[in-house]
């Protein structure tokens, strides 16, 4: 066997007796590295500190290794006020936090006659939080739903903390009266741009109710 020394310096070719011989007169292990060369390699090492490297090496590998989670908003094209204001609530934190936020409208109904309705509310939610999230993947139709995917931007200006209602609520601070949903009539809009909805690898999805958040 080829064997190498703790300090990586090559001692030549040895025999096994010889190896463990001189593995032990320096109180450590003799170890196989590489049991397919020609001649096979050993190493002499403290192996249980060998093995302790290792796992340390693996914990901060996990550690480093970022989880991509995205999280579920659903909306109704006719949504009240109320409730898209706290529907946005949590697609803010949701970004905040550092999750993709998938939207999801949904249509019931005769409400599939009017695309046009769901198309506006995520633009109009687009446009809310463009200062610190991008969308990454456009509005697109899929059966009853219309779906659209936000991705938070790296160095964006988060969304201001909340301020409490006079009714023990909470609301967004200086929140802009144009951004409130409104039914009323607007042109057709152009198609969406296609994209892809492809999510990254290790994707954790939580799915909202329609309710609330998740």
């Amino acid at each position: 066997m080829l064997l190498i020394a703790e300090d990586g310096e090559q001692l030549g070719v040895k025999s096994l007796p010889e190896a463990l011989t001189i593995a032990r007169e320096r109180e450590l292990d003799l170890v196989e590295v590489a049991p397919n060369a020609s001649p096979p390699v050993c190493r002499i090492m403290d192996y249980k500190r060998h093995e302790y490297e290792e796992q340390q090496r693996r914990k901060e590998s996990r550690r480093k290794s970022t989880q991509v989670v995205i999280k579920e908003m659903k909306f109704r094209p006719k949504i009240d006020i109320h409730d898209y204001t706290t529907k946005m609530r949590h697609v803010e934190r949701f970004l905040a936090e550092g999750n993709k936020v998938k939207l999801t409208i949904m249509f019931r109904g005769r409400e599939m006659a009017h695309p046009e309705l769901g198309l506006r509310i995520l633009q109009r939610i687009a446009e809310e939080v463009s200062t610190f999230a991008i969308v990454e993947s456009a509005p697109r139709q899929d059966g009853r739903n219309m779906t659209m995917v936000l991705h938070p931007a790296k160095g964006g200006r988060r969304p201001k903390p909340t301020k409490p209602t006079e009714s023990g609520g909470t609301r967004p601070a200086a929140a802009p009266e144009a951004a409130t949903p409104t039914s009323e009539p607007v042109p057709e809009p152009a198609p969406p741009e296609s994209g892809g909805d492809t999510a990254p690898a290790e994707v954790v999805v939580a799915a909202a109710e329609d309710t609330g958040a998740t």
